[in-house]
């Protein structure tokens, strides 16, 4: 992208997990807690991982496996969330270089549009000091859709008044790449995250590997 496309951009949209937040410790120990209660066997902690990023139900029915009912996915969504709820904030902090970018990046509209549960990850954002910096936190349950489908994207663009030119959907995974690409709007990658390794099929219009990185080159700062 030329220089002058860079500073067209006024709507940053972020990806929570894997972007903003390492929450892979905490999301791991409140799996494998449900499934010990369960009477089940810890999961491998990448394999949980690998698990993240459609929503709480989707990732409770993968960790369970493809024989578990809807009534045993429910009963372990609500184990789940109610250890995770008491231990959202024992180990997630930012990535190394978020802070930092999020205030480089002031002057710009930023939300995070994430398919976590929206409650907890207001209360996360909250609890490690950044919710001021995000004009709305959108997730499960904001719209009848979730990521990859652009509607949040849509609708924080009508919020913020801004062209899918002059926007930028920011994260780790696939999905981010697929829910920018649905809406039109530019895409970055993420490449610390842990669904970093998906991006090699669908690969965003910019690759960062620090946060940092995006706010040089929003800022003109770096080619």
């Amino acid at each position: 992208m030329p220089q002058p496309t860079f500073s067209q951009i006024q709507l940053l949209i972020f990806d929570l997990d894997g972007t903003l937040i390492d929450s892979k410790t905490d999301l791991v120990l409140g799996v494998n807690a449900m499934r010990e209660q369960l009477g089940l066997v810890r999961l491998d902690p990448q394999v949980v991982l690998s698990y993240v990023g459609q929503g709480v139900t989707i990732l409770i029915r993968r960790a369970l496996g493809d024989s578990a009912s809807d009534e045993e996915v429910a009963r372990a969504r609500a184990i789940f969330l109610d250890h995770y709820r008491r231990h959202l904030l024992d180990n997630t902090v930012p990535y190394p270089g978020v802070r930092d970018a999020i205030e480089e990046l002031q002057g710009r509209m930023m939300a995070v549009l994430t398919n976590k549960d929206v409650e907890l990850s207001r209360q996360i954002l909250s609890g490690l000091g950044l919710s001021p910096y995000f004009s709305a936190i959108y997730g499960d349950r904001s719209f009848p859709q979730r990521k990859p489908d652009p509607v949040g994207v849509l609708e924080l663009m009508r919020e913020a008044r801004t062209s899918s030119r002059q926007t930028m959907m920011i994260g780790d995974s696939d999905t981010d790449v697929l829910t920018g690409r649905n809406a039109g709007v530019w895409t970055c990658g993420v490449t610390y995250g842990f669904g970093a390794h998906t991006l090699q099929a669908i690969p965003p219009d910019v690759f960062v590997g620090d946060l940092r990185e995006l706010a040089d080159l929003l800022n003109g700062a770096r080619q």
